[in-house]
């Protein structure tokens, strides 16, 4: 895994469709239980390298009940986007993730998850690859998580942007946060 991994961070084939320099940002190690399957990392995680290293991050930390420690030990937790890098900014915020970088690495990188015992599943790009069978668009799914738990949650993304989907959807918070948390622990004590 970590010579996948280097591999990874050296990568350069989408530098002319980046607006910035390639910055691969992931956190994977082959013991990981839980799979965080999100769309590319934002201008701030690809500033710093960290993954969700900004308030969608502190927000899906909640909602999966872990502090920052747990969150960032990637013997635990693995974090792979569906693109590594920043997307860059559009008109309704970040741009898709290039669908290259999936094509090239995440079913290299899938292959030696073996130990993934649950997969948090944010936004259209990663639905359409963890869940092909999904009806609907995301928020459809996120409303049958039942049907996926407890191996799978489709969750909305945690952006501070998504507070009038969560207003509108208590079930989220009331119903969905507890079983996720609970799945989580689960999973991290080894039960």
């Amino acid at each position: 895994m970590q010579k996948l991994v280097n591999e990874i961070r050296q990568c350069t084939l989408c530098a002319e469709e980046l607006p910035c320099t390639p910055r691969p940002v992931v956190q994977l190690h082959a013991d990981a239980r839980i799979l965080i399957a999100g769309q590319a990392p934002g201008k701030r995680a690809h500033d710093s390298g960290v993954p969700f290293d900004d308030a969608s991050g502190e927000r899906l930390r909640t909602w999966m009940g872990v502090d920052a420690e747990t969150f960032y030990d990637a013997r635990r937790i693995a974090i792979l986007p569906m693109g590594f890098c920043y997307p860059g900014t559009g008109g309704h915020g970040d741009l898709p993730p290039l669908q290259r970088c999936a094509d090239t690495w995440r079913a290299q990188v899938m292959a030696q998850l073996s130990n993934i015992q649950l997969t948090l599943v944010m936004g259209q790009y990663a639905l359409r690859y963890h869940l092909p069978n999904a009806r609907g668009g995301v928020a459809e799914t996120v409303q049958q998580w039942q049907d996926y738990a407890p191996a799978v949650f489709p969750l909305p993304h945690p952006s501070p942007r998504n507070r009038p989907w969560l207003a509108r959807n208590p079930w989220f918070e009331q119903d969905l946060v507890p079983a996720l948390q609970a799945r989580v622990a689960c999973v991290l004590s080894g039960i």
